[in-house]
């Protein structure tokens, strides 16, 4: 059985525009224009994640499609409870690996035969487990502590309503600060709210670090409703890289000048996906290390959870190896030319 609906969309012309880079104040994450001429003052460990991240487009910044593409959240199916939804073309290179991890855990860690019928409790306490095993595997060094972006306090998007009464009535009186509203009014957003832009995004994060695996998962489990709201996406993205450490992922890409999301296209790349599924963000999928030219191609080096598999195997532009070929759990992820979606059984 697969999983991971979605829609594609056609890849619109990117428009270019003004530079524009990021700055970090007392505050948080603030934008500031850059010209030519101009040296940035900037944070340089918050340039350096976003240069990671989305690389150095030329001509200016991240375009507001691929943008919008990126910035929703972990939202369960209404008609599947335990499949993640995507609504547009791109992330999937982070939600098929959470999906690949959530179905391991609801499928062989749950006492529950029924797999396919969850309360939202469960999908909370599951989708939370998930978050955390990704991201204790990606942490280099436990005494480095993990971190956690999140936003900046009374800087969080309002959440959407699932209804345009709901929506109207809500203006009409002044709305409730996000965190005293109840769970129950707090609806996951399936994208951005449309006056949030990439530059204001990144100026009202905010990163805390903990120091125990006990710590994380209470951590993980209060932002449960940042993680399925406005952006949850791609703040889970930038926690499991800065807990990995970015100079650790630099030394792992087979080219460091590639970005882990393509800025022109909205896809994210081999190493994303191998950075959530195994902890590394090596660029290739085959066992071990090859030498070529003198130079040392990182692979992957034991046994992983889940799989993965691609198309382009069959067509011989790559080999995977049997590390991802014949996972722990029989779950894989599968890459085609334009997508990736996850399939699995329940027999061991």
């Amino acid at each position: 059985m697969s999983y991971l609906p979605s829609t594609l969309v056609p890849v619109p012309k990117l428009r270019v525009g003004p530079r524009r880079e990021l700055v970090a104040n007392a505050t948080g994450w603030t934008e500031e224009a850059v010209t030519k001429d101009l040296k940035p003052i900037m944070s340089e460990l918050n340039k350096e994640v976003v240069d990671l991240v989305w690389g150095k487009p030329l001509g200016g910044g991240v375009s507001t499609s691929i943008f919008r593409r990126w910035s929703q959240g972990y939202v369960f199916s209404e008609h599947e409870q335990t499949a993640l939804k995507q609504f547009e073309g791109g992330p999937c290179a982070v939600i098929a690996p959470v999906q690949a991890f959530l179905l391991k855990n609801i499928l062989f860690n749950r006492e529950s035969s029924n797999w396919r019928q969850m309360s939202e409790e469960e999908q909370k306490m599951a989708l939370c487990s998930t978050l955390t095993e990704i991201l204790e595997s990606a942490c280099a060094s436990p005494s480095t502590g993990f971190c956690l972006v999140t936003w900046a306090k009374g800087q969080s998007p309002h959440t959407s309503m699932l209804s345009k009464t709901q929506t109207q009535s809500q203006t009409q009186g002044m709305p409730k600060p996000e965190s005293s509203q109840s769970p129950q009014e707090q609806q996951p957003t399936a994208l951005a709210a449309e006056d949030l832009g990439f530059e204001q995004f990144h100026s009202v994060l905010h990163k805390r670090t903990v120091l125990s695996v006990s710590d994380l998962r209470e951590e993980v489990l209060s932002l449960y409703h940042s993680w399925r709201g406005c952006c949850g996406v791609l703040l889970f993205l930038y926690s499991v890289i800065l807990t990995k450490g970015i100079e650790n992922i630099r030394n792992e890409i087979q080219d460091p000048t590639e970005p882990l999301i393509d800025p022109i296209h909205g896809h994210g790349s081999q190493s994303l996906v191998n950075l959530l599924v195994t902890g590394h963000a090596v660029s290739n999928v085959w066992d071990g290390d090859r030498e070529c030219s003198g130079m040392k191609l990182h692979g992957i080096h034991k046994q992983a959870s889940v799989g993965f598999l691609t198309l382009m195997e069959s067509l011989r532009y790559c080999k995977v190896g049997t590390f991802l070929k014949s996972p722990k759990f029989p779950i894989w992820i599968l890459g085609s030319e334009t997508h990736l979606s996850v399939f699995f059984t329940k027999a061991s």
